[in-house]
């Protein structure tokens, strides 16, 4: 690089700033509470997985595998792979470390996912992703409890006007006699394919479907669609899920053409999707995927999972005015001349002690009266505790309340945790 360029972040994976920081930490925060709630326990897995992983879980022929990758060679010559999604990882987790032999598991990660894509607003290569995953159980039960889930967290973070998708893919054998019929009905159109499709068309058809393509918009609108062909216990599994959401009040669309961009799905997929984000509408996805833990190596397990994009959520809570309060201090002390400075963080510090909920917020770097005093009042402060020389030397404290224009109350160093506990309460 040259010396004189400006230092700047790779493109499309963006600084998160302290301005911006309260609504990761309100979402985080809410969905932690919320899935330990619906007996959720947090895993965390690493970043980096052996290539071989994404390629036998996701799919050889997805655009994810594809083009999207970030895959290098390490030093030992082993081909690795920043995550692009989560699922796949939290499997080999359950798998190498024993998880599933005889056991369900109802699981939560969180983190950053990482994909080479082009930049858009809602789309960027290193993203956010909070991730749900269940293992062992196979009824349409754990399907509905995991929309539902969803659905209570948009109460939660204020959001409204958002649509769940539906559908369902059937088992591997009936999805592959679909596969068939797709293939037969696009090699009739061969004529209209473009390059992408022409390669999808023998290896996996379905991945027509997902065409950003608007010169095929119209043909994929009239393929043959996959429910018409579900086997009889996906169908009854899916309407048995549909007549869970209907008994909650859930409201849901029927969308036979979701089918998902991961191989490795099956049965129940949807999505939440949102008409205010432009072009990146969807902002949770997740779907039953009861073949990969066998594909994988484990023993056959029925599982299902969704993810949430934690920069997607936090742009619809804003594009819909969520207010979100960030953490500020409670309390801000000011500290005037060489004495206040010299004992002033022994008294903080004995503050922190006894006001142990308390955020309190010390000047450093002195500054004269009235600076520390603006400071205080940018902090967003309830109060500022000054001390001075004289009340230094003194052992006093003034309270200052910087929100109203009532008098400074003038306090021990003895009784000021108190004083302050009792003013902060009673707010």
């Amino acid at each position: 690089m040259n010396s004189e360029q400006k230092l700047q972040a790779i493109r499309g994976m963006n600084d998160i700033l302290p301005a911006d920081i309260a609504y990761w930490q309100h979402l985080e925060n809410t969905t932690r509470t919320l899935f330990a709630e619906y007996g959720f326990q947090e895993i965390r897995v690493p970043i980096v997985e052996h290539t071989s992983l994404f390629k036998r879980s996701i799919g050889e022929m997805t655009d994810i595998v594809e083009k999207e990758m970030y895959t290098f060679d390490d030093r030992s010559g082993d081909s690795l792979t920043l995550r692009p999604e989560a699922t796949a990882g939290l499997v080999r987790a359950m798998i190498s470390n024993g998880l599933l032999h005889n056991q369900r598991q109802k699981v939560w990660t969180s983190g950053p996912m990482f994909r080479h894509e082009r930049p858009q607003k809602g789309r960027y290569r290193q993203f956010h992703q909070i991730d749900v995953e269940a293992f062992g159980f196979a009824g349409p039960d754990l399907d509905a409890e995991l929309i539902l889930m969803t659905a209570r967290l948009w109460q939660r973070l204020g959001l409204k006007r958002l649509v769940l998708n539906i559908n369902s893919l059937g088992t591997p054998e009936a999805r592959q006699n679909y596969r068939e019929i797709l293939r037969n009905y696009f090699k009739a159109h061969i004529d209209q394919l473009d390059e992408d499709s022409l390669r999808r068309l023998e290896g996996n058809p379905l991945r027509i479907l997902d065409t950003k393509n608007p010169a095929m918009a119209t043909l994929v609108a009239q393929a043959p669609v996959l429910t018409d062909y579900l086997d009889a216990e996906s169908a009854t599994h899916f309407k048995t899920l549909c007549h869970h959401l209907d008994a909650v009040g859930v409201p849901y669309v029927v969308n036979p053409r979701l089918v998902r961009g991961l191989d490795y799905y099956s049965r129940t997929v949807f999505e939440w999707v949102t008409t205010e984000l432009g072009a990146q509408d969807a902002v949770c996805s997740g779907g039953r995927y009861d073949g990969l833990v066998a594909q994988l190596g484990g023993e056959p397990t029925p599982a299902m999972g969704w993810a949430l994009g934690e920069e997607r959520i936090i742009n619809l809570m804003q594009a819909q005015g969520v207010t979100v309060v960030p953490n500020q201090a409670e309390v801000y002390v000011v500290l005037v001349g060489e004495q206040a400075e010299a004992q002033g963080l022994a008294l903080v510090e004995r503050l922190r002690n006894e006001l142990t909920a308390c955020r309190i917020e010390t000047n450093c770097g002195g500054g004269s009266f009235k600076s520390q005093l603006k400071r205080a009042d940018k902090s967003g402060a309830r109060y500022a505790v000054i001390v001075g020389e004289s009340e230094a030397a003194q052992q006093m404290a003034a309270i200052k309340d910087l929100r109203s224009e009532s008098e400074q109350q003038v306090v021990t160093w003895a009784m000021l945790g108190a004083t302050l506990g009792q003013r902060l309460t009673a707010k």
